[in-house]
């Protein structure tokens, strides 16, 4: 079954985008993912396009209108899909959420503008807030290039080596070791012996150690998330037995 990608957007034109070069553009042309953007200001009604209006209770910028919203969609997007709103404000985005995405039959992603989007529209249509990082865009198109990226990769068949996968950044809650290539010397630094050296047991103790490393180092929230996940007993399956 085709992975379906359907983006709500003032601006389709910004899509497929990078997505349609490289390997997100080859899985594309091949139909291992679709991806239809679509017109949010199609659905306004009135001769001028309205799509926003002044915020309720006053302050500066404009507000997505709930209506528009609303009708476009429950014209693009009534198939079950997880219906995905980028917002600053929502749940940080992680590998394992987007695993669960690219191992689903696909997502709708909203795009707001403006200063945001009418609170109504939110709850009354399910929408799920996401965010990519605690900073502010102009709109959520950059964002949802950045979230169909990186389901788009997981998809099976997408990614030239399915194996690769399991041993990048944020996949057992670790960063990702250092990588080397050839040439052997560059301005004078080596590359390290053990991965030179063929021993494929020495290798993985050296890269999950190096993992471990630069977690610690650069991603203390991670390493202390990754510890107590750790330290957490497994639940037993058997059943309590009776006192006696």
């Amino acid at each position: 079954m085709t992975w379906r990608a359907t983006v709500l957007t003032l601006f389709p034109e910004m899509f497929p985008g990078p997505l349609g070069l490289s390997l997100a553009g080859k899985a594309l042309a091949t139909g291992l993912w679709s991806l239809d953007a679509h017109d949010i200001r199609a659905h306004a009604t009135d001769r001028h396009g309205t799509v926003d209006d002044t915020p309720a209770g006053g302050g500066p910028g404009m507000v997505m209108k709930a209506d528009v919203l609303a009708r476009a969609i429950d014209a693009a997007a009534a198939d079950g899909r997880p219906r995905l709103l980028m917002s600053p404000r929502g749940t940080p985005l992680t590998q394992a959420r987007v695993a669960e995405l690219a191992h689903g039959p696909g997502i709708v992603a909203v795009c707001g503008r403006f200063e945001g989007v009418d609170e109504r529209v939110i709850a009354a249509r399910n929408l799920e807030e996401v965010s990519i990082g605690d900073y502010v865009l102009s709109g959520g198109e950059i964002a949802a290039l950045a979230l169909l990226d990186a389901c788009v990769r997981l998809i099976p068949g997408v990614m030239g080596k399915e194996a690769s996968s399991a041993e990048e950044s944020f996949s057992d809650g670790l960063l990702e070791y250092p990588q080397y290539t050839r040439p052997g010397v560059f301005e004078g630094i080596g590359i390290p012996e053990v991965l030179t050296g063929g021993d494929h047991a020495k290798v993985r103790t050296w890269r999950q150690a190096e993992a471990e490393r630069l977690t610690r180092a650069r991603r203390p929230d991670l390493w202390t998330a990754r510890e107590n996940r750790l330290k957490t007993p497994a639940k037993s399956a058997e059943k309590p037995r009776d006192g006696g």
